[in-house]
């Protein structure tokens, strides 16, 4: 009886990312504009007045809310409510792959197209300006990159005597690559960056 429970139990799961129950789930949105020159993609730069990142560059989304119908309606409400357009203004999104950060987050990104940007008139309580940038010259520079390590520190007390090796554990250093984009005088970095580079390589295939 004890086995047809478990298989009853494992029988209709759905699998996901072990522990992503405690992950914190974000979505984003590169938005494409269209300009006499060609494409552009518009970036915000975030208020001055906000708790986090201050002043930096990023682009528009925000915290899957449990109302959402899916990630991709999380990051049109969040784009059309930072940009003071209107949902329906937001058209071709489409998702890029997701990603999990070192820091407990799930971001899914995707890319959609703003169709009379001119109405644009963004959340000042948010976002401290927004600019564009051309993309072909996204596609024609290459950002500079660097890498960084995190290590494993584990907290006083943990059980050395209980596992292989003890203190002397080999524990796995982790590498994430840290872009750098320069567009006149705005610096892209970080997960703006990554997104970006990720799109980019995308659309150059």
């Amino acid at each position: 009886m004890e086995l047809k429970k478990i298989m009853n139990k494992l029988e209709n799961r759905t699998p996901a990312i072990l522990g992503s129950d405690k992950f914190s789930k974000y979505a984003i949105l590169i938005p494409l504009i269209q300009r006499d020159d060609g494409l552009h993609i518009l970036f915000e730069v975030r208020s001055l007045q906000l708790r986090r990142q201050p002043g930096e560059i990023c682009f528009p989304g925000g915290r899957v809310d449990k109302t959402d119908k899916d990630e991709r309606h999380t990051a049109i409400r969040e784009t059309s409510e930072e940009l003071g357009i209107s949902e329906s203004s937001i058209d071709d999104v489409y998702p890029l792959d997701y990603m999990i950060s070192p820091f407990g987050t799930m971001i899914y990104p995707f890319v959609g197209l703003i169709r009379d940007s001119e109405e644009i008139e963004f959340n000042r309580s948010e976002v401290e300006e927004i600019f564009t940038v051309p993309l072909s010259f996204l596609k024609n520079t290459k950002p500079e990159t660097f890498q960084i390590q995190y290590r494993v520190e584990p907290e006083k007390g943990f059980p050395f005597s209980q596992i292989a090796g003890g203190e002397n554990y080999n524990w796995q250093i982790r590498n994430m690559e840290e872009c750098f984009y320069y567009y006149e005088d705005r610096v892209i970095w970080g997960l703006t960056a990554r997104v970006l580079k990720h799109f980019i390589e995308i659309v150059q295939s």
